[in-house]
């Protein structure tokens, strides 16, 4: 096992009625601005809990923040921050007005003349403008870490951003919220969860045992809820084990002393910043591609998740790992998810070379666990992917 160091700050507060803690956690002395999404949370009685629980509060409101946080929006609500001297954040939504808010709590406090150095040029957030969160919709389990992802839509990018500066003070998990997201939105919270786990676990043996079935645990619970939260989100147990499971699977636990990959997510964020492709599609476009493509290097991980997760108990390494893929591929198309660029576009053609062009900018030139995976090989996985 490699060495590590874990730090996690933030105060998770889970379960039903919790909104309520709202004024136990944010000082009334501080100006805040409440930050959320297309307004789904006026319809599910989520607003109004907000605003109950910070009755007698300084509050200042900034909504219509995209499904994929635009960096333009974003500057509109910085203005907002400088304008009102804003001490404080509460991002209500899901993970990109999450990430969006974080972008904010850096951008809100850096000093150069352009925020947007800050995604460009990888900047590193040592201390941010203070935010807490709501969250209204299990996936990226960005209300327990400190990454975030931005898009520009005018010049077709979406990158990642992050540092210890950017953990939310609290966030407030509240399972009875899953009743009123549409299934679209739940298929992709399960399967973004389910890729953030294959990210940090489908690389190779480094004799990690509690992190492998930590992995293994989160997985096996994605797949036993996914068919009953589908069926109806208002079971609470299915909700809470899927919200939590969703928090699990990025707040930083599972990666610690272990190789990760991420070369998926890489690749797929170029489909999302080409195409606007919901993110959690992208990665089920790219993976089973981006598996086969490095089987011989994956094909011990597969084999173990074959025997752990899916219970084959036949077959040599080769054809537990082959399972492994093709069972990956079917989870997502359990959840009514394509897994092919064609079923989302017929202007692919092309895409690969336009994406590895934009690899090749960021720099991403050696993705992966063994930094192996280079624009040419993101060209090979993406054709495949068509």
């Amino acid at each position: 096992m490699k060495n590590f160091e874990l730090y996690n700050p933030v105060n998770l507060v889970f379960g039903k009625n919790q909104i309520t803690k709202l004024s136990s956690l944010i000082s009334k002395d501080q100006k805040v601005l409440m930050l959320y999404g297309g307004g789904s949370i006026k319809k599910n009685g989520v607003y109004d809990q907000v605003k109950e629980a910070l009755d007698g509060y300084d509050v200042v409101e900034f909504g219509g923040i995209e499904a994929n946080p635009e960096f333009e929006t974003l500057m509109k609500a910085l203005k907002v921050i400088k304008e009102e001297k804003i001490d404080f954040m509460l991002a209500v939504g899901g993970g990109s007005v999450i990430d969006g808010t974080k972008f904010l709590s850096s951008a809100a406090l850096y000093e150069g003349d352009d925020p947007w150095e800050i995604l460009a040029k990888r900047i590193r957030t040592n201390k941010g403008l203070p935010f807490g969160t709501v969250l209204t919709l299990p996936a990226t389990g960005s209300e327990m870490n400190s990454g975030a992802v931005v898009s520009r839509k005018e010049i077709n990018k979406k990158l990642a951003m992050g540092g210890p500066g950017l953990f939310p003070q609290f966030s407030i998990c509240d399972p009875t919220v899953v009743k009123s997201i549409p299934q679209r939105q739940i298929a992709n919270g399960v399967a973004d969860a389910f890729t953030h786990v294959l990210e940090q676990y489908m690389t190779y043996p480094i004799g990690a045992l509690v992190q492998d079935r930590f992995s293994e645990g989160i997985m096996s619970s994605l797949i036993e809820v996914a068919p009953k939260i589908t069926a109806d989100p208002s079971d609470y147990d299915a909700a809470a084990n899927f919200m939590w499971a969703c928090t699990m699977a990025l707040n930083g636990l599972i990666q610690k002393g272990v190789p990760t990959d991420w070369s998926v997510h890489m690749i797929a964020h170029e489909i999302t910043a080409h195409y606007g492709v919901d993110h959690a599609r992208t990665l089920a476009i790219v993976l089973p591609r981006a598996y086969q493509y490095k089987f011989e290097e994956k094909k011990e991980k597969l084999a173990q998740f074959a025997e752990r997760v899916l219970d084959v108990k036949t077959g040599n390494i080769e054809e537990k790992a082959s399972h492994a893929i093709t069972a990956i591929e079917e989870f997502y198309h359990s959840l009514g998810i394509d897994t092919k660029l064609s079923e989302y576009t017929e202007d692919y053609e092309g895409f690969a070379q336009k994406a590895a062009e934009s690899l090749t900018q960021q720099g991403m030139v050696k993705l992966g666990e063994h930094g192996d995976i280079t624009p040419e090989v993101a060209v090979e996985i993406l054709e495949k992917s068509y």
